[in-house]
């Protein structure tokens, strides 16, 4: 089995896989997990229940221990672990369920309720609004954008060696569309759950091939499970891939205290200029829509696509301007794509079901 060796690393949906060696297994109860003893008032930190989410959810606890003593202390930060309805209904596509906000919804409530004081948040995750009362004032530092390719054949090393009628297992139109258009033969199936059983799926031979954001993989150590990562050239990835977002109330300002000391300004910049490019586009996940800003010297560099679903038509848009600017530029990028596409595109897109939109995709 060519990926047994690293899942069984893992304990799926275990917090303490991730937590650092030197801490004593937490405390489990119905809705947290708790770290060490409680002391004064903790700082609440929500998260899904992912492995992934988890380890980034105790990544941003040892930032927050290292930038600040005080939270370093026994009993000062409490990681609360929540089901999402997109963690809990896998046997649909996003799209069937009705988008990104479900693994949001659940974190909005707790925040919104006081239950969490914070909420760690995969950015590309984050639907392009954010519920009032609340604010995204961090980004952590950007991890790699790219998507990993994964082949489950060691003769298979890059997405060129894939023959004519493979199958390719992802959830995401995005991929789907930017596979398709390079070989139409291909055919993408849909593919979810938490990486761990998307790798297993490969193992046991469900399909041939699948990719995944390469910073997933890091951020859990995983890696080398990677045959090749893609760059932007081969495969566009999707707005605010890569990057981790710290949500508080509005309000609090010890929340906000403690994660504006996280935020990378650059990875924030890049991120919002994303998400205007996606707004613009009053992107879905019935739209394949794809965007990525990058800091190159000095200036920010913008490409973005959409396409159909098959990858039969796809419009592309690459811009340059200064960093401040941004969020306009994202703007101008989703404008510009929308001007080109014209209005049929986007009204086939949303008068279609998801079943049409989905072409084809085979559930597994």
């Amino acid at each position: 089995m060519k990926f047994a060796a690293n899942l069984t690393l893992l304990s799926l949906g275990s917090a303490s896989a991730f937590a650092p060696a030197n801490l004593n297994a937490p405390k489990t109860s119905q809705s947290a997990l708790y770290m060490g003893a409680e002391a004064g008032t903790p700082l609440r930190i929500g998260t899904r229940g992912s492995p992934l989410a988890l380890a980034q959810a105790y990544m941003t606890r040892t930032l927050l221990m290292e930038q600040f003593p005080e939270l370093a202390e026994e009993g000062a930060l409490e990681i609360c672990v929540m089901k999402t309805q997109g963690d809990m209904i896998l046997d649909k596509s996003l799209m069937e369920l009705g988008g990104k906000g479900l693994f949001t919804k659940e974190l909005d409530v707790a925040l919104l309720g006081d239950e969490v004081d914070i909420c760690v948040h995969s950015m590309k995750d984050v639907p392009t609004w954010i519920p009032d009362g609340t604010v995204l004032p961090c980004t952590l530092e950007r991890e790699d954008t790219n998507d990993a390719f994964i082949s489950g054949s060691d003769e298979v090393k890059c997405l060129d060696d894939l023959p004519d009628n493979a199958v390719i297992g992802t959830a995401s139109l995005r991929r789907q569309a930017q596979l398709m258009a390079k070989n139409p033969t291909w055919t993408c199936v849909n593919f979810r759950g938490n990486v761990q059983t998307r790798l297993r799926k490969l193992d046991d031979g469900e399909v041939d091939a699948t990719l995944l954001a390469i910073a997933g993989l890091k951020r859990m150590d995983m890696q080398g499970c990677a045959t090749t990562v893609l760059d932007w050239d081969e495969m566009l990835p999707a707005v605010a891939q890569g990057a981790i977002g710290i949500q508080c109330r509005d309000d609090d300002e010890r929340a906000i205290k403690y994660i504006t000391g996280l935020n990378h300004e650059p990875t924030l910049a890049c991120v919002n200029s994303e998400r205007a490019f996606l707004a613009a586009l009053d992107g879905n996940c019935k739209t394949p829509i794809a965007g990525q800003a990058k800091i190159i010297d000095g200036k920010m560099h913008f490409r973005g696509l959409i396409s159909m679903p098959d990858g039969s038509v796809t419009f592309r848009t690459e811009s340059v301007g200064e960093i401040a600017d941004g969020v306009a530029l994202g703007t101008a990028a989703g404008e510009k794509l929308k001007a080109d596409a014209g209005d049929k595109f986007f009204e086939m897109m949303v008068e279609m079901s998801p079943q049409q939109v989905l072409g084809q995709l085979t559930k597994k």
